[in-house]
């Protein structure tokens, strides 16, 4: 069947910007701009199934499952980015996010256009990469009809796996995915450019449901990243300020007990609050699913 492409809202005209070759640079700039107020209204109207996605993801991951990207062209790329920051940010290990791009790793830094055609490939990397039940597969494609995610999102649910997607267009009634967010970010500035206001609505969704799930996970105390790896000085700085804020020690005391726990923020701040060694408070933390706020409120055995 032949994808109606001209229907596609990602492929509309804008008439707002039917004039944008005659505009000065300036005015073409603040167009742009105009239009990407857009952005942040299409994301916030559709927090409801953002939020299951992101349920779906903690769940997957508590299970020990994955949270496996699919994507083509600028989705992929940002699906990639995403995923990338897992483990920096929340101390994740790699293995707990896989990104099937269309077109393979080379497809990160050079465009691989046809690739994104292929329905087959699209299932057969979900089957080459043991895709199960236990994992959430998670399609992104702005138009809603890139054939290498509708064929691995059909894969992912013959293998019985939790499936969501995230599109700009609006999806067909049997659209082959568990959660759809459909992002309405209308027609781009530049006719079917999808890197510009789909792309800033799909990088903001893919923020919030990966932050929304290590939420879910004890990954996050209040609204610090407790759970970061110091791979850099400003990290190791960062890591040493919550042992000091969180765990109410002077500098001597948070590098002790960043020094007794290998870096590790969390535990740190555990060591400090409770008086406890390393090993027990890895213990109580393990005790309280990884949550700091539960370890820290759990009675003193």
């Amino acid at each position: 069947m032949t994808t109606p492409y001209g229907r596609l809202a990602t492929e509309a005209v804008n008439p707002r910007t039917h004039d944008l070759d005659l505009l000065a640079t300036r005015d073409v700039v603040a167009t742009i701009f105009a239009e990407d107020a857009a952005v942040a209204r299409a994301c916030a109207a559709a927090a409801d199934s953002v939020a299951r996605v992101a349920d779906g993801v903690a769940a997957a991951l508590r299970a020990g499952g994955r949270c496996v990207y699919v994507g083509a062209g600028t989705s992929g790329r940002l699906a990639q980015l995403d995923a990338s920051e897992w483990p920096p940010t929340f101390g994740t290990d790699p293995s707990l996010t896989l990104v099937l791009l269309a077109g393979g790793r080379e497809a990160m830094f050079a465009a691989q256009e046809g690739a994104e055609d292929d329905a087959d490939a699209g299932a057969r990397a979900i089957r080459d990469n043991a895709v199960g039940a236990r994992d959430f597969v998670l399609g992104v494609s702005a138009s809603g009809a890139t054939a290498y995610v509708l064929g691995a999102l059909r894969e992912a649910r013959r293998v019985g796996a939790p499936t969501g997607a995230i599109v700009c267009s609006p999806p067909e009634r049997d659209y082959p995915a568990d959660q759809v967010v459909h992002l309405d970010t209308g027609p781009e500035v530049l006719a079917g450019s999808t890197r510009m206001k789909a792309g800033s609505a799909t990088k903001m969704t893919l923020n919030a449901i990966s932050l929304a799930a290590m939420v879910r996970l004890g990954k996050v105390h209040g609204n610090r990243m407790v759970d970061l790896r110091t791979g850099s000085r400003k990290l190791v700085d960062r890591a040493r300020r919550l042992v000091m804020e969180l765990g109410g020690a002077d500098g001597d005391a948070a590098d002790r007990a960043l020094a007794a726990a290998d870096g590790h923020a969390k535990l740190a701040i555990v060591v400090v609050r409770t008086g406890l060694s390393a090993a027990d408070a890895r213990r109580r933390l393990d005790a309280a699913g990884g949550s700091l706020r539960a370890a820290l409120e759990a009675p003193r055995a």
